[in-house]
């Protein structure tokens, strides 16, 4: 079994990072971290206070002025030195988010570069933070221009399913248009975060200008109440998205809240089967089906439903499920026990429904890690559209399949979601292609791709209970979020 060392067994307890300074918490609450694939325990993360996240608050709006008359150019520099360093610390960090959330290697080293990424489109931020102007814009000799200012101390609150590249939709950018930033990660993935900041603060970033508080509610909480925080991002589940956009609203801060999903993917009787399954493998598989982008419905519409399912099966069945730092391993395990309990239960409530399971993953054992929290691929046929399988979130690796008479009522279905994530149709028909990314209401639409993950430099995108707010993260979006215009009107006598 080729399993690469691990950078370490045990990381200890985690620190905060504020105003430069690696910081212990003075919180009694700590939560055991584990590995999802072994079960060990690989550290501890306090549970910070609520004193703790206002200490770091103060610092970021300490440092505030002063980064913000640091120049834009300065600012990408520093951006450069960043890339360079996580580029020397690759697989090192792709190591860690395997051990700590339990994705393949291959997967994590897709995340790790997806945050180097994020790095080097805020690394452009001289040109994309122009602002414009005109002149005699308002009357003879009377100037108008627009300028792109930074705002202050803005906030991200991160789920556990990308503990890499979730902050780096975010942090860059409001960094490098002028703002300083807090991170708050999750308490099941501090670990990447926690390597991150050292690669942070080796890059020369100044004291206060980007921090790191760990926790739960008591350290999120103060993010909305502090006067000085004047946004904060959020990646989660629907109920929490709806609740931080709440808060945001009644305390008069920006907010950007990515929800939950539940993702068609739509095969047309013309769609080149073999290619068309081994990219929805990704989609349904990747992360343990742990991520937004998640492919959970398959639809095949007309003839090509019974051949579409037999070789979603066969695939599917091929699937080796192991140790995320084994480099053979296709899928990896859940987050936690917890999270392979609500998934197990998801694939009972679809038996109970009169689902028919054709490949059942409740039993899996992997050699060497049986007390892991392994689910293996999951598939159901003569799923119906009212079903809760067909219906809700389920967030591991489970397919329902259903067939349809037309796209028609593959769109009216995917319509009936109260989520907005993605869709993806897989044909080599223009018009069907052109109707589905016209007509779907979905934020993330992909063409013969499974997993419609946008590049740094594009918005990610979300509708409906999928997204909470205006802008997206990444690219000119973010921007825009951490920003604001200011008129200028000049006038010379």
């Amino acid at each position: 079994m080729a399993v690469l060392s691990e950078v370490k067994k045990n990381y200890g307890k985690m620190k905060n990072y504020v105003n430069g300074e690696w910081v212990d918490s003075n919180s009694s609450k700590l939560l055991d971290m584990e590995n999802p694939a072994t079960t060990d325990v690989i550290g501890q993360v306090p549970l910070s206070t609520r004193d703790e996240t206002n200490a770091a608050i103060e610092a970021a709006s300490d440092a505030w002025w002063a980064w913000r008359e640091t120049s834009p150019v300065s600012r990408a520099r520093l951006m450069f030195n960043l890339k360079a360093i996580m580029e020397r610390e690759f697989e090192n960090i792709a190591r860690i988010i395997s051990q700590e959330q339990g994705k393949t290697i291959d997967d994590a080293r897709g995340e790790t570069r997806r945050c180097i990424e994020n790095v080097e489109v805020a690394s452009g931020i001289t040109s994309l933070q122009m602002g414009y102007n005109l002149e005699d814009g308002a009357a003879a000799n009377i100037d108008e221009e627009v300028i792109i200012s930074p705002l202050g101390v803005f906030a991200a609150v991160c789920p556990f399913n990308f503990p890499g590249m979730v902050p780096f939709w975010f942090w860059p950018y409001a960094v490098a248009t002028g703002n300083t930033y807090i991170i708050k990660p999750s308490e099941q993935v501090p670990m990447t975060s926690q390597y991150i900041f050292k690669l942070i603060d080796e890059a020369g970033f100044p004291p206060g200008v980007v921090n790191l508080v760990n926790g739960r509610e008591d350290a999120v909480n103060p993010l909305f109440e502090h006067p000085a925080v004047k946004g904060v991002s959020f990646v989660g589940s629907t109920p929490v998205a709806k609740w931080i956009y709440k808060m945001g609203g009644q305390h008069g801060k920006r907010v950007q809240a990515q929800g939950g999903a539940k993702n068609s993917l739509v095969v047309m009787p013309d769609a080149i089967l073999d290619k068309t399954v081994n990219n929805m493998l990704a989609s349904f598989y990747g992360c343990a089906g742990q991520r937004c982008l998640a492919g959970s419905n398959l639809i095949g519409v007309g003839d090509i439903a019974e051949p579409l399912l037999k070789k979603l099966l066969d695939a599917s069945q091929k699937i080796k499920v192991g140790y995320g730092l084994d480099e053979s391993s296709n899928m990896g395990p859940v987050i936690s026990g917890a999270a392979k309990k609500k998934v197990l239960g998801y694939i009972d409530k679809g038996v109970e429904e009169g689902a028919k399971l054709l490949l059942d993953g409740r039993n899996i054992k992997v050699p060497g890690y049986e007390k892991g929290h392994f689910i293996g691929p999951t598939v159901f046929k003569d799923v119906s559209p009212d079903m809760t399988i067909a219906k809700e979130e389920i967030f591991g690796p489970v397919v329902s399949f259903m067939a349809m008479d037309s796209l028609d009522d593959a769109i009216e279905f995917i319509h009936t979601s109260p989520f907005g994530n993605a869709a993806s149709i897989y044909t080599q028909n223009g018009k069907w292609a052109r109707d589905f990314r016209y007509r779907v209401q979905c934020g993330n639409i992909g063409i013969n791709v499974g997993v419609v993950a946008a590049m740094a430099y594009f918005p990610f995108a979300g509708y409906k209970d999928s997204f909470f707010g205006d802008l997206h993260g990444q690219g000119k979006d973010a921007v825009a979020f951490f920003t604001d215009r200011k008129v200028v009107i000049t006038r010379w006598f």
